[in-house]
């Protein structure tokens, strides 16, 4: 093969990791700076490059920050994912690996709140926003269902109703995220994750014995 055959490879790698790296910095800024941080002169510095850099690979601003909301989502998530994984096969000690790395370090850092902060806002104005939060929220609901309908299965008795569950789960995981974020003397991570773990065992005994 030519160099001029293998050099539209390389170009699109330079590309793509330059790519990755102003998304990084979006999020970065975002964390640091709150609302101050969408500006695109910050961003650019942040990531060390011209802000037309930014322009050549993004379209808009609002391209490159829904693509960090993507972004930062996806981390998060999967790392929720990766702990339930290392868990093993039981279902219990999968939900539970799976709450206890929600109310871990890395999600209750202050400037993750902030970033969220931001985030949440935008999605009320920005129908790009709200498209990449639509299409992660399925992601994150079906991690989650499958949880909980796994730990059902476990236990037998009636078919847990899992959309009502999963919502239920969810704003209890993010009530409680909130107040650590906000007054971690409140409340340990690990009582959170306890409370989760308590509320789905109540939950699936109840259909059970249904």
């Amino acid at each position: 093969m030519s160099s001029a055959a293998r050099k539209p490879r390389y170009e699109r790698q330079v590309a793509s990791d330059r790519r990755e790296a102003l998304v990084d910095a979006t999020i970065e800024s975002l964390k640091r700076f709150g609302y101050e941080g969408l500006s695109v002169r910050r961003i650019a510095a942040e990531a060390g490059v011209s802000i037309g850099l930014i322009n050549h690979h993004f379209p808009n601003k609002d391209t490159l920050v829904a693509e960090s909301y993507r972004t930062f989502s996806r981390r998060l998530a999967a790392s929720f994912e990766a702990a339930a994984e290392a868990a093993g096969a039981d279902p219990r000690a999968r939900l539970r690996a799976y709450l206890d790395a929600f109310f871990s370090g890395p999600n209750l850092d202050p400037q993750v709140l902030t970033a969220w902060v931001v985030y949440w806002s935008l999605v009320q104005v920005s129908p790009e926003m709200k498209a990449v939060r639509d299409e992660e929220g399925k992601g994150y609901s079906a991690v989650l269902g499958q949880l909980l309908s796994d730990i059902a299965k476990s236990r037998g008795g009636s078919p847990v109703n899992v959309g009502l569950a999963v919502t239920g789960l969810t704003a209890l995981l993010d009530g409680l995220w909130l107040q650590l974020c906000l007054d971690p003397t409140t409340i340990r991570p690990d009582e959170a994750a306890a409370l989760c773990d308590d509320w789905v065992d109540r939950l699936v005994r109840s259909r059970a014995a249904g």
